[in-house]
């Protein structure tokens, strides 16, 4: 749809049609006091052609190089398909679909997404997303506190390996709730430290991780079990692409988990400077009425004919609020309509055949990285595309000097893992080739023992 702006004559003819001389009579009924006044400290506007230079300086200043950071955000190949039909006008305009007769199209398309989500998880039922998908633990974990009737202790269980973003937006999100999250530590091994879930008190559910932000596979299935004959709930936060060679959630244990979240990024969206992205939800069916968002359904007309429908919509523009299971007010509609074709382009058999080119590649990486002289593996055991690695040097300075050379080398530690400022979380996806791997070897190995000759 074209932005075509009114003119001053437009202006003052609806003026004329209301009754009033000027814009600013329609907002006389606000006090004085509660007015802006003059905004000071925005900018004079500017022309179009020094906005654009202005911006191009600012993309400019990006860094570039060949990324072998994760740590939540991947460099995954789309296929030029995948933007080119999200982008059409069907889709780049359409907004959520209120009136459910009139947006078949989008509702059609959410359906589907629902669907490959559901059976992507192995769950009975997903939603039409939320922002991204720290925002979807945090909502996972207001949504268990809500479901599980047994026990009525507002604590959480979250493992310290547990992305260390998602455990902080989490925090922020449920702790004016009076939601409690109590921290289960992890083992020099790397995984949840199983001797310290007998020491804890009465709680409402744990949060897992798998992989784990160290790219460490835990052991799911014994923490699951341990939960369940607990009476508490599973909030599993997941790697979508992982589960298309992972056992996905709802087979863990002998009951599989109750809640599962994450982020879609690595279903065809871009990386982008770190976002936009859209975080997914999928629940068991016992559940569904607390989970936040929408849910679309499919159904049939009077005539037989099928047709698509908003199933459901708990939140506070539908039902009163004290009733709503949250205040999210879009779905990341676009971003989604892009990992479902995307999803739909790769298949099944796709998306194994890039998790599997991720690991071996991994598995390439480690063994280039850990030839050099004074790298090692801090972390024993599976993995699937992320792996710790200890430097003889600092990492963030180490990482700060690999940019230098075009490679951004991965993500530091230290900041978020006290005693983990020689560690560094190294990534390979499907795009890292043979000799991408072999200059970044040569170029650290370089960058240390120069550092060590000084």
């Amino acid at each position: 749809m074209p932005f075509i702006p009114h003119t001053q004559d437009d202006v003052q003819m609806m003026l004329s049609e209301i009754g009033v001389t000027s814009i600013e009579d329609l907002f006389d009924e606000i006090p004085g006091e509660l007015r802006a006044g003059v905004l000071d400290g925005v900018p004079e506007g500017v022309s179009e052609m020094e906005m654009l230079k202005k911006l191009s300086e600012r993309a400019s200043a990006d860094v570039c190089g060949v990324c072998f950071i994760g740590a939540g955000c991947y460099d995954h190949h789309i296929p030029a398909a995948v933007w080119d039909l999200t982008t059409r006008g069907e889709f780049m305009t359409a907004y959520t679909p209120y009136q459910a007769e009139a947006s078949q199209g989008t509702l059609q398309l959410i359906y589907e997404y629902q669907s490959m989500m559901a059976a992507l998880t192995g769950m009975d039922v997903s939603n039409a997303s939320v922002y991204d998908g720290a925002s979807g633990l945090g909502e996972a974990v207001l949504m268990a506190m809500r479901a599980n009737k047994k026990i009525k202790s507002r604590t959480i269980l979250i493992a310290e390996t547990v992305h260390p973003f998602y455990r902080q937006t989490a925090q922020n999100i449920a702790r004016n709730q009076g939601v409690e999250f109590q921290p289960i530590p992890f083992t020099c091994d790397g995984l949840v430290d199983m001797s310290a879930l007998d020491q804890t008190g009465e709680f409402s559910a744990v949060v897992v991780q798998q992989p784990n932000f160290f790219g460490l596979l835990e052991d799911v299935d014994a923490l699951t079990d341990w939960a369940s004959e607990r009476g508490a709930f599973v909030i599993a936060v997941v790697n979508p692409l992982s589960l298309a060679i992972l056992n996905p959630p709802g087979s863990w244990g002998s009951e599989g988990a109750d809640i599962v979240c994450g982020d879609g990024q690595p279903l065809g969206i871009p990386m982008a400077s770190g976002g936009p992205s859209f975080g997914f939800m999928c629940c068991r069916d016992k559940l569904v009425r607390q989970m936040p968002g929408r849910i679309i359904g499919r159904t049939e007309d009077l005539e037989g004919r099928p047709g698509f429908t908003l199933t459901l919509q708990a939140r506070e523009q539908h039902i009163r609020r004290g009733k709503a299971t949250s205040n999210i007010c879009t779905n990341q509609g676009l971003l989604v309509t892009a990992a479902t074709i995307h999803m739909s382009l790769m298949g099944a058999q796709g998306l194994k055949q890039v998790a599997e080119r991720c690991f071996t590649q991994t598995e390439k990486l480690v063994a280039a990285l850990v030839s050099v002289p004074g790298v090692e593996e801090r972390f024993p055991g599976p993995f699937f595309h992320e792996r710790v690695l200890n430097l003889p040097r600092n990492a963030k300075t180490v990482v700060s000097e690999l940019v230098e050379h075009g490679i951004l080398a991965g993500f530091p530690l230290g900041e978020h893992f006290p005693g983990m400022d020689d560690a560094l979380l190294v990534c390979a996806t499907e795009q890292r080739t043979d000799a991408e791997i072999e200059r970044y070897r040569g170029v650290l190995q370089t960058c240390l023992s120069s550092t060590q000759e000084t």
